[in-house]
């Protein structure tokens, strides 16, 4: 028995707002991949100036391997992109939106905690 206590306009509009499974799979992993202290260090360095693997590693204090391996995740979800430069790669944030999500989260997280 599925008896809502909603009513029918409110449960349309609901339903049609709620996103696809695609979309929600595509968010979930865009989530995990910033779920990850690591990754987010490297994030974090990234949106301050395109770097290569050897600078991110001496910036953030991640040994090299850790961190190419970490820039695979984060460009299998489109967060990072990567250009060559020679025999040097370079990467960058590959999502605008990165930079305004990070800081709402900055935000609502060292608001509650005084952490800042």
């Amino acid at each position: 028995m599925n008896t809502m206590l909603l009513d029918a306009v409110t449960a349309g509009e609901i339903t049609a707002q709620l996103p696809s499974e695609t979309a929600l799979n595509c968010l979930s992993d865009y989530f995990s991949a910033l779920a990850d202290v690591t990754r987010l260090k490297i994030l974090s360095a990234l949106s301050v100036s395109t770097l290569c693997v050897t600078d991110i590693s001496a910036l953030t204090g991640i040994n090299q391997t850790t961190v190419s391996h970490q820039l695979r995740h984060l460009k299998s979800v489109r967060l990072v992109k990567s250009t060559r430069q020679g025999k040097v790669m370079f990467y960058s944030l590959g999502d605008k939106g990165f930079s305004t999500i990070m800081g709402c989260a900055v935000t609502s997280v060292f608001e509650r905690e005084s952490l800042w």
